[in-house]
């Protein structure tokens, strides 16, 4: 036996931050995930997924959308006197005049107005049901869990 050491310190708890640290963590970590929160993250990515699918639709039709008003820029800068213009309906080039290629294109417009503003609201209601859905797993899973999608 030494003199004027310290005594062992026998299965206390430690003083540690880094222990203390550690042991909040593993507790943390705890957390049971039921099958109920299993289909909550797992409608919460398949949503995720359908809304930046739809998102690069809208894209694509907005593009599309950009197309069309420019040809009908292009087609009112033409002469009266422009014989026929050809308008490609699937695979057929059919020529109509000047008139009724721009009724054409608007009606063409419209519909893909339409179709963005159908998609958009997809969108808004797929929205509704994610943020409903982080409020829940963040209330469960606080920290635990990362529904930010990734910017990169």
């Amino acid at each position: 036996m030494r003199f004027g050491s310290a005594p062992p310190r026998c299965g206390g708890q430690s003083s540690s931050p880094t222990m203390a640290a550690t042991m909040k963590k593993a507790a943390a970590e705890d957390v049971n995930v039921t099958f109920e929160d299993q289909q909550k993250i797992n409608k919460f990515a398949r949503n995720t997924s359908r809304i930046t699918e739809l998102k690069e639709e809208i894209e694509d039709k907005k593009k599309q959308l950009q197309n069309l008003e420019d040809a009908c820029d292009d087609i009112m800068m033409l002469d009266d006197e422009t014989p026929k213009i050809p308008y490609q309906i699937g695979d057929v080039f059919i020529c109509h005049s000047q008139e009724e290629t721009l009724d054409m294109l608007e009606a063409a417009k419209k519909n893909l107005r339409e179709k963005v503003e159908a998609l958009e609201s997809r969108v808004e209601s797929i929205s509704q049901v994610l943020s409903e859905l982080k409020v829940q797993l963040y209330a469960k899973f606080g920290n635990n869990i990362n529904l930010e999608a990734d910017e990169s």
